[in-house]
């Protein structure tokens, strides 16, 4: 459950950090995710899965979007991810585990690049949020 500190904390990196944050920030989220969970690999077999990828920065960019929809719509995240949780439960049929592991990817992501802004409590605070967001594309599952 996010706090109001939490709900804070999360508005305010996510504004900070999307202001320099490189156009393929997601994809380098999803990079990483490849490579260190290869078994994620199998949902995107029509993709060049090759670093640098102008499908996985494309497929990045939208990861990053959804983000962004849930981090301006704190307070209704279900509301804000619901098409999407739809999309993956009932079409994609994504392993709902790989929301946590994409989740622990992009913090290292955000770590690399912001390493001052990701003090211990925003740390906690963008993991919450990310459990959140991972709880609520899985919502459609049950």
């Amino acid at each position: 459950m996010l706090t109001d500190g939490d709900k804070k904390l999360v508005t305010q990196i996510w504004e900070k950090a999307t202001q320099s944050l490189p156009e393929d920030f997601g994809g380098e989220a999803l990079e990483r995710l490849f490579i260190v969970y290869p078994q994620t690999k199998t949902y995107f077999p029509h993709f060049d899965l090759q670093p640098g990828s102008a499908q996985v920065k494309a497929h990045g960019k939208k990861v990053a979007g959804a983000l962004a929809e849930a981090a301006n719509h704190i307070d209704d995240i279900a509301s804000a991810l619901s098409k999407l949780s739809d999309l993956h439960a009932q079409k994609l049929r994504v392993d709902p585990a790989n929301f946590k592991l994409l989740a622990h990817c992009f913090l290292v992501v955000m770590a690399i690049h912001h390493p001052s802004l990701l003090t211990p409590e925003v740390h906690a605070s963008l993991d919450k949020f990310m459990c959140v967001v991972s709880t609520e594309l899985t919502a459609k599952y049950r």
